[in-house]
């Protein structure tokens, strides 16, 4: 059964910024530099001012239990997909799928909003992991990794901001 959180955090950059961070490719770039694992692997943004990303990460086996990795075939690849979407309301609205083979999956419906210092992150995060037996202590375990993630990201984008402005 997939595990939900809910986490809320908040930058002292505007959604206009963030907005327009998300917009460039160094920023992405700088996202997933440092991990020879991760490769950006596109970045489209539409006439409507959409965007669209996709990372990969591998992940090799080594996270799996060992009957498990075991019996797969290959190494873990972990496909990332993650939109925004300005609105006229001045809010800016967002989804990141993560997709892990036939293992799992995450997904986490975002709202970028305004506030008077700035902006509020609203993430709205479900993982379900397809693992007989340890799926559950391992969805625990990641929706509590996203729960500081989460935060991190925000901070990085507000940092990232602040010294490309």
């Amino acid at each position: 059964m997939p595990r939900s959180i809910d986490v809320l955090t908040e930058s002292p950059a505007t959604v206009e910024q963030i907005n327009a961070a998300f917009g460039r490719e160094d920023y992405w770039l700088a996202r997933v530099a440092g991990d020879d694992s991760v490769t950006l692997d596109s970045l489209d943004i539409d006439a409507d001012g959409l965007v669209t990303v996709h990372i990969t990460q591998y992940l090799g086996r080594q996270l799996l239990p060992g009957m498990i990795a075991r019996s797969m075939p290959g190494d873990l690849k972990l496909g990332y997909r993650e939109t925004w979407r300005p609105g006229d309301d001045g809010h800016t609205r967002g989804e990141v799928n993560v997709s892990v083979g036939g293992l799992g999956s995450s997904r986490a419906q975002n709202s970028l909003s305004p506030t008077s210092n700035g902006s509020q992150l609203r993430s709205a995060v479900s993982v379900e992991v397809k693992v007989p037996l340890v799926g559950g202590k391992l969805e625990q375990t990641i929706a509590a990794g996203l729960s500081e993630s989460i935060p991190s990201m925000l901070h990085f984008t507000t940092t990232w901001i602040a010294e490309h402005a």
